[in-house]
């Protein structure tokens, strides 16, 4: 495999938890990823997990999603909704779970992205340089009195944080880092989602929903306009 020295760098600052049950599949993956200058924590089992999301953060979680007793999914949720040193930090399902479904309910539970298996090394570790690559992103745009920091993962109204889940605070920094240019749904899924398939944009709008919801805007306000039929567009006010 060769990578850019840079990218060897950032790599080897970066820290992955792995939890996967499989021990052969574990191996394997621990192995590959300290040979690319990772640090991997590995986790066997969902109890594990739980209890190291509370001792350090992590720049990675990598999680498998069929486990016994307390199962990837469930790891996520809780990771997502409860305090935790980890609640922001990407998550990546690693699973033989494979339909279009799955697909959903793992990126509703929180999950940034999504391997199934079998699956080739060189796309995990390419999967995990999209989530360590953020040196050339703004870190602060404000449109109007909203304002998104996008170093702390954080959104802010008026001045006062607002509690913005992971992916909806990065759909409304994907359209903010994107403003006065109409994005796509296509655009939007695959560059937010990661999804380079056909896909069910419909989960689009009920992210839309939820952050107009917290932000207080209603559907005509220039900062997240739909552009029917096409997707939509932020503008300043």
């Amino acid at each position: 495999m060769h990578y850019t020295l840079l990218f060897r760098k950032e790599m080897s600052k970066a820290t992955i938890l792995m939890v996967e049950d499989e021990m052969g599949i574990a191996h394997f993956m621990k192995q590959g990823l300290e040979e690319e200058g990772f640090l991997v924590t590995h986790c066997i089992s969902g109890e594990e997990a739980l209890k190291t999301i509370d001792k350090q953060l992590f720049d990675v979680i990598l999680l498998d999603w069929m486990m016994l007793h307390i199962s990837g999914l469930e790891v996520c949720k809780t990771i997502r909704t409860s305090q935790n040193k980890n609640k922001k930090t990407p998550i990546i399902f690693i699973t033989a779970k494979d339909t279009v479904q799955d697909t959903i309910e793992g990126l509703n539970a929180g999950a940034n992205d999504y391997i199934k298996k079998p699956f080739a090394f060189d796309e995990l570790v390419a999967r995990i340089q999209v989530y360590l690559r953020n040196t050339n992103q703004k870190e602060r745009i404000a449109l109007g009195n909203i304002e998104v920091d996008s170093k702390k993962h954080q959104t802010f109204l008026n001045g006062n944080l607002v509690d913005l889940t992971l992916k909806e605070f990065q759909l409304l920094y994907y359209l903010f880092q994107n403003k006065d240019k109409i994005c796509t749904r296509k655009e939007i899924i695959e560059h937010v989602w990661d999804i380079h398939f056909e896909y069910d944009t419909g989960v689009i709008d009920v992210f839309v929903n939820a952050i107009r919801k917290k932000l207080d805007l209603n559907k005509n306000d220039p900062r997240l306009h739909t552009i029917r039929g096409v997707g939509y567009i932020a503008k300043d006010v």
